[in-house]
């Protein structure tokens, strides 16, 4: 039997990976460096409690954005050109980090300049979740698209593990260094997006009610059950269990590493995602990949509760490195699973239903950890926090039995014959 064709042999795709992982590195290395600025400059004034507050509403800052355009963004992917929705918001990156980068030159970073910046990648990354998220399939012939959906989750979570430690790492090699260098990868990311040519296109209903076309979106993931289950098992685990949230407040006052010392805890969820992705490349999940995906989570809440007990750097590392590659196998399932059992015409706004979910987990499980933090401290948050995401594996074991019963990634025969599966208007 032949083998199908890799999708990098596809041009186009090979573009939109580029443009995928550069313009994730860029954003994962300004959201660990702005933290670090936040609860910097906030802890010249006030107290630590007070600027874990801090450290928190930037989160909401970034969510704020997302949560308020979610239905128009999906609706937007799914009837305007999704590689133009995609160029254009990361220009609008590319503009704050260069703006941020002329601040952190002439030493004029304010904490109303990051919240302001904050909000606008809040609003760029809301565009081009979904965009990029529907863009993938319309790139490889349909017997590839397995492949493909796993390439483009590797290279999204690749640059989400490896985008922190390199923006700690360049932060102490210079303050504006991670900007400038967020500012090229935008640029570069921008290019590649120019190099895909014409994709397929399904065109909405236009005497149809736009309201009801977005709404039609989050009534495709409530009445797919193996879909929602598997968006919000990421949404509340994450939300509960975001360490990585904490790391500014750990490398500063209880690990006393200071940047570079942030950096080597950023770079440690990384390592464990890459030795992850690389397994995947080699040995892809083929059996039981539900059940996989539910110890996956279980185990990111234990890695997250040894972590807060923590205060030996080696042990901490080690938590983090068994946190990513958890992360990372929970990350390569859910996206399979939702981009397969999804129809083309409805991707964009399941996507952003998708990107409001993953956002949610990351954004306001920051706001979520600082605030905590500031309420009992930086430790029993973290550890509350892995407790809680342990407990929401069992639950959702429960509530979405569908979740069990996934045993490969293969759709039903047809879409229609998924459970809770609706045509779009």
């Amino acid at each position: 039997m032949a083998h199908n064709p890799s999708p990098f042999s596809f041009p186009d795709f090979r573009a939109y990976w580029i443009a995928r992982a550069a313009s994730t590195v860029a954003q994962m290395a300004m959201v660990v460096v702005i933290g670090w600025q936040v609860y910097d400059i906030a802890r010249r004034t006030m107290p630590p409690r007070e600027a874990a507050f801090q450290l928190g509403l930037i989160g909401i800052a970034q969510f704020l954005p997302l949560l308020l355009l979610t239905l128009v963004v999906g609706w937007t992917a799914d009837r305007i050109d999704r590689r133009w929705i995609a160029r254009t918001a990361v220009l609008l990156e590319c503009g704050c980090a260069a703006a941020l980068s002329w601040m952190a030159w002439h030493d004029t970073t304010t904490l109303p300049a990051l919240f302001g910046v904050a909000a606008l990648l809040g609003v760029a990354r809301a565009f081009a979740g979904p965009a990029l998220q529907a863009l993938a399939p319309n790139l490889v012939p349909k017997e590839v698209l397995p492949t493909a959906i796993a390439m483009s989750s590797i290279a999204w979570q690749g640059g989400s593990v490896v985008g922190p430690p390199l923006g700690g790492f360049l932060y102490a090699t210079g303050h504006f260094m991670p900007y400038a260098v967020s500012t090229g990868l935008f640029l570069c990311a921008f290019l590649s997006l120019m190099m895909i040519g014409p994709i397929p296109r399904t065109i909405l209903d236009r005497a149809a009610n736009p309201f009801r076309q977005m709404i039609d979106g989050l009534r495709y993931v409530r009445e797919n059950r193996l879909v929602l289950g598997a968006i919000s098992l990421d949404l509340f685990a994450v939300l509960l269990g975001g360490a990585t949230a904490m790391l500014p407040i750990f490398a500063r006052d209880i690990l006393f590493v200071g940047p570079a010392g942030l950096g080597l805890l950023r770079l440690a969820p990384a390592v464990g995602a890459i030795v992850m992705a690389i397994w995947f490349s080699r040995r892809p999940l083929q059996r039981d990949v539900g059940i996989k995906m539910l110890w996956a989570v279980a185990v990111f809440g234990l890695a997250t509760i040894a972590f807060g007990f923590s205060r030996w750097l080696p042990l901490s590392l080690g938590c983090l490195v068994v946190l990513g590659a958890a992360d990372m196998l929970s990350v390569y399932v859910r996206q399979s699973l939702i981009q397969l059992y999804t129809p083309n015409e409805m991707r964009g706004r399941v996507g952003a239903v998708s990107t409001l979910f993953v956002s949610g987990s990351n954004e306001l499980g920051e706001a979520e950890s600082g605030f905590l933090a500031a309420a009992i401290g930086p430790v029993p948050a973290v550890v509350a926090g892995g407790i809680g995401a342990i407990i929401v594996t069992i639950l959702w074991s429960r509530w979405f039995p569908e979740l069990k019963n996934a045993r490969t990634f293969a759709p039903p025969k047809t879409l229609e014959d998924a459970p809770g599966q609706e045509k779009a208007t």
